[in-house]
């Protein structure tokens, strides 16, 4: 694995890559939040956007990463695509999208999912499926042919990174890891022992 001093376009070269050979979700990673007692708790995400400015996923912001991320914010990303071997891991304070993001985002997903944000009350306890059923039933109702507007309770995060490592797996448990560190506006890098 070669060394390279911006870890967002290496980053962006291993998704390009995943892209190309894993069968399903090559943007799924696992997010992990914690609450401000340092409760953790992981979920898997998708990521839906990545720059220099960090990696962006989105959610319902009442469920339990949107309250953990309220009182805590910061956490951990865990991409591993099978099919190459890689795993990339990422460590950062997150900050909420504009709205002007989340809206753009928000308008460009399908219809279905659309009203799916808006009957699911996220993390909250449901009694039956048919719970859920007549609640995309009245979004459905309440919206008919309507354009759809984003709900407030729904937005986007922003994980600026301050630490990413990559690993490559090799035989012999004899690993590539290679981790960067925000250093001001710039990144150090360092080779790890597997």
């Amino acid at each position: 694995m070669a060394e390279q001093t911006d870890p967002i376009a290496h980053f962006q070269t291993w998704l390009a890559e995943a892209e190309k050979s894993e069968p399903v979700n090559p943007t799924a990673c696992s997010l992990a939040t914690a609450d401000k007692q340092g409760r953790p708790s992981a979920r898997m995400v998708l990521l839906k956007g990545v720059d220099d400015r960090g990696f962006v996923f989105y959610s319902n912001l009442e469920s339990r990463k949107g309250r953990d991320l309220a009182e805590n914010p910061k956490a951990s990303l865990c991409f591993y695509w099978k099919s190459l071997l890689r795993q990339v891991r990422i460590d950062g304070d997150v900050e909420p999208v504009s709205s002007e993001e989340a809206d753009a985002y928000f308008a460009s997903r399908a219809r279905d999912s659309q009203i799916g944000a808006w009957a699911s009350k996220q993390s909250a306890p449901m009694a039956t499926r048919f719970d859920l059923e007549k609640m995309v039933a009245k979004s459905v109702a309440r919206f008919g042919l309507r354009k759809i507007p984003r709900p407030d309770f729904w937005s986007g995060y922003r994980v600026r990174p301050s630490l990413i490592e990559f690993w490559r797996e090799k035989p012999f448990r004899l690993h590539e890891r290679i981790e960067y560190s925000r250093d001001g506006d710039g990144w150090q890098s360092r080779r790890l022992f597997p």
